[in-house]
C-alpha cells in the first residue's frame, strides 16, 4: 500500500465516484470514503465515523442532481500532491453533463485520499470554489 499519484488510478476512482454521485448510488458513494472522514466548507464542517453516517450525509445530494438534470460527472484532476507514504491531496474541478447534453460547470474540491489495499479512499473533502 502507498499513496496514489498515478493519474489513471485516480481518474478511475473519481469516475466511479462521479457515477455514484449522479446516479444517487449512496452505498457506492459511502464506499469511496475512509473512516473516520471529514467534510469542510466555508460555513460548516462535519465528520462521520460510520458508513451509515456517510450515506445519510449524501441522501440529500441525489435529489439536487436530479432537479438540476445532471446525468454525468467528470473530474478534471488539476493537481496531485503526495503528502505522506499513504496520503495524497488531489485538487479536482468537476464538470457535469445535463440531460440535454449540455456542459454544466461544477465546483472545485480538494480531496485528501488514503491509499488502501482496495485503492484510494477519501479521508477529507474541502470545498474550494
Amino acid at each position: 500500500m502507498r499513496a496514489s499519484t498515478d493519474l489513471d488510478m485516480l481518474s478511475d476512482f473519481f469516475d466511479r465516484y462521479g457515477v455514484a454521485l449522479t446516479t444517487g448510488d449512496v452505498p457506492a458513494i459511502a464506499g469511496c470514503y475512509a473512516l473516520p472522514g471529514l467534510v469542510v466548507a466555508d460555513t460548516y464542517s462535519f465528520s462521520f465515523s460510520t458508513m451509515a453516517a456517510v450515506a445519510l450525509s449524501f441522501v440529500g445530494a441525489a435529489p439536487d442532481y436530479q432537479q438540476r438534470q445532471l446525468v454525468a460527472a467528470h473530474a478534471l484532476i488539476e493537481e496531485v500532491e503526495p503528502v505522506s507514504a499513504l496520503l495524497t491531496m488531489v485538487a479536482v474541478r468537476w464538470e457535469f453533463l445535463d440531460s440535454q447534453g449540455r456542459a454544466v460547470p461544477g465546483e472545485r474540491y480538494r480531496y485528501l485520499l488514503r491509499g488502501t489495499e482496495d485503492g484510494p479512499m477519501i479521508c477529507t473533502v474541502i470545498r474550494t470554489g
